[in-house]
Formats: C-alpha cells, structure tokens, sequence
C-alpha cells in the first residue's frame, strides 16, 4: 500500500485501487500527485498478481479537477515560456504504457487534467452528480494530455469538438449518452460497481484479458490488413496456451477454469 498526502494506492488480490487524495484542493494534480501516479501505475503494470485497477477520487466532490492552477500549471507554463521543457512530450499520455484493464470511478468533477485522465481509462462509472469537461480554453490553455487525440476517437466528431472548443461542462447523462462513460449509478453505488466489473473481469482468463486490451491497443487506427495481421498474431498466443486447453476443458467438465496466465 501507498498512501501520501496526495494518492493512496491499495491492492486486494488481483484488483487495485488508486484514490487521488486531495479532497480539499478538489483532488487537483499536484506534481507530487503526478509523480506518485507514475509510481503506483508502474507498480500496477509490473505486478504480476494485479489484473485490474481501478481509478478513483477522495471525498464526493470531485474525481480530480486537472492541474493545480495554483502550483503545477504555473510552473509547467513557466518552463515552456523559457524553452526549458514542454509538457506530456513524446508519445506517452495519461495510462497510455498500461496493459491490463483500467477502470475509472467518476466519483464528481472530471475536468481538464481530470478529463484527460479518464479518456486513458477502459471502462468508466460515474455517480449521478459526476461532471465532465476540458476547461483550458477558459484560462488561455490547451490540453496536453492527450485529448486532441483521444476524445475525438471515442466521441462523435460534432460533440468532441464542441467540448474542447466552448469548455463548456457535459453532464453525467450527457457523458452517457455520447459515449463518454459506459453507467451512471447512484453514488453509494459508484464503488461497489467498479469492483463488481472489476471482479467480473478478474474471473476471466489472465493472458486473454491482457491480450485483448494489447490487440486493441495497437491495431487501432491501421489500415484493416495491418490490423487483422495484428490480430492475427496476439490471437496466435493466446490459442497456444495452456489457458486456452483449460477454459474449454473445464465447459466440458461444467466446473470453473483454473487459469493459470500461461
């Protein structure tokens, strides 16, 4: 367990959760935020026993409302003005290097940073009262976390574009209903359905779970022979496993698998 001023990340069996835990500042990106982010998601990449993980927010205002206008951003602008660095350089975003399922708990505000984080994530639950949206162009930013490319992949054209160019806020039935986020629950609801995807995720062969979400992952935007030779491939590993001789093994059997990730 991890557990600082600004996350806490927990493992329970396969599943893990990572709670940005800065409630009073509405769980808004601190450079010490980031950097144990970076932590706990190398650790959830590298640890063989963790199958999924779940993304969260302290408190029920806010999932996390971006960077901290206050400390991070100035300092990221600051840098930039001086040539000395720029921000999210290279081709590495937000959960962009994680193979194995994220799921994200929309437990409030989802914005700018926040937003940006999300659209790294696999499956999203949201409460009722969850609000989404990328503010930058209200104070004279952009996002750089990967929205100019990510969210107009997953949302129709038309609405990415009104999102990122008004800044205005979308609701979590808006969300739903453009795609966004895949459920709106009550709040009391919000985890315990995370963890019911996630256990039901859990229950599923390791290696086809990992190899699914790696296929996706790099056949996405190539052209259709090039993606189904991806496919092709990833497939080619997964039949070749030990898991793939047990699942149908135990149907016949009409007992629960007992996958072994290999």
């Amino acid at each position: 367990m991890i557990e600082t001023d600004h996350l806490i990340y927990e493992k329970d069996g396969a599943i893990a959760t990572m709670t940005f835990n800065r409630p009073q500042a509405r769980n808004a990106i601190s450079l010490e935020l980031g950097q144990a982010m970076g932590e706990a998601t190398a650790d959830f990449e590298a640890d063989e026993e963790l199958r999924v993980l779940i993304v969260t927010g302290a408190g029920d205002v806010a999932f996390c409302s971006g960077g901290d206008l206050k400390t991070a951003i100035p300092q990221v602008t600051s840098m930039a003005s001086q040539g000395l660095a720029r921000p999210a350089t290279g081709t590495s975003r937000p959960f962009s290097g994680v193979t194995k399922p994220v799921i994200a708990a929309v437990n409030g505000y989802a914005l700018a940073g926040g937003m940006e984080l999300l659209l790294g994530t696999d499956i999203r639950v949201a409460s009722e009262h969850a609000t989404f949206g990328l503010p930058e162009p209200h104070w004279g930013l952009v996002p750089f976390a990967g929205s100019h490319v990510r969210l107009p992949q997953q949302v129709p054209w038309a609405r990415a574009m009104e999102i990122l160019l008004t800044g205005d806020p979308v609701t979590a039935s808006e969300a739903l209903a453009i795609g966004l986020i895949n459920r709106v629950v009550p709040h009391a609801d919000l985890v315990p359905t995370a963890l019911a995807i996630a256990g039901r995720i859990c229950r599923n062969g390791p290696l086809a779970v990992r190899m699914i979400k790696q296929a996706v992952l790099e056949a996405y935007n190539h052209p259709w022979e090039e993606a189904f030779a991806i496919e092709s491939k990833v497939s080619q590993s997964v039949l070749a496993s030990d898991d793939a001789k047990e699942g149908p093994r135990a149907f016949a059997e009409k007992r629960e698998p007992r996958f072994t990730g290999r």
